[in-house]
């Protein structure tokens, strides 16, 4: 049976749950750009906004974290490549690499703000269908002159999907991998290689299965065009996530 992860949609009644697809696929294109010339009392605002709706959307914080262990694990590791690299005053230093006080702010804020983005992506993920975010995606694209709006649509929903299969599958092969004792190679490199060549193998063949499914059923592009169906808060999230941007931009 497969694992409930948090990119996996989730049934709910809360606000973002309700709110059309379309404003939110617009917020977060609108916040991911606003947090690009952030400082960290803006970011912290707004992780503060993400922990309320993380909670109104009934996601548990601590199993959540669980699920995306390698995703801070690589966050660790690009604050320490900032700490390492920027230029500053010097903390401490070895041979010739020096820690400075430049980059430890530097690695921190920039870890901050892909951990905001990542709460986000999950958020938007657990509350949203991956038929509606087809639907969006096309109906974003509609005007766009030579784009196939339907088939770049059918490919970002699938790629979303995919997302809680390839997590359960890495957690398969990890849990296969203990029952042969292989947690006992020390080798960080060598663990990742053996995790990471199983799953795209099974990745791979997950889509393969896929494709021969759709083909199956005589999937074609020409479907009936998705209807929407508006909460009625929609401007005032619109409104909220601009003044938001704005001062994500500016403090």
């Amino acid at each position: 049976m497969a694992q409930v992860t948090p990119f996996t949609y989730r049934q709910g009644k809360s606000i973002l749950h309700l709110l059309d697809v379309r404003c939110k696929f617009f917020i977060i294109c609108l916040l991911s750009m606003s947090m690009l010339p952030a400082h960290f009392l803006a970011c912290f605002f707004y992780g503060l906004i993400l922990f309320f709706f993380f909670k109104n959307a009934g996601l548990n914080v601590l199993s959540t974290l669980n699920h995306i262990k390698y995703f801070i694990l690589l966050l660790f590791f690009i604050f320490i490549a900032r700490a390492l690299t920027m230029k500053g005053d010097i903390i401490f230093s070895f041979y010739d690499l020096s820690i400075t006080v430049q980059g430890l702010n530097e690695g921190f804020l920039v870890s901050f703000k892909f951990f905001l983005v990542m709460l986000t992506g999950v958020i938007f993920s657990s509350t949203t269908k991956p038929s509606s975010v087809k639907s969006a995606v096309q109906w974003f694209l509609k005007p766009v002159p030579f784009v196939p709006e339907k088939r770049v649509a059918i490919m970002i929903s699938l790629a979303l999907s995919f997302m809680p299969v390839i997590l359960n599958q890495a957690r398969e092969i990890s849990e296969a991998q203990k029952a042969r004792c292989a947690d006992l190679q020390k080798n960080p490199v060598k663990k990742i290689i053996r995790l990471v060549l199983p799953l795209l193998k099974k990745t791979f063949l997950s889509a393969d299965y896929l494709v021969l499914a759709m083909e199956s059923r005589c999937y074609s592009d020409d479907r009936t065009d998705p209807e929407f169906t508006p909460s009625g808060k929609e401007f005032y999230f619109l409104a909220a996530s601009v003044l938001l941007s704005l001062s994500l931009a500016w403090l």
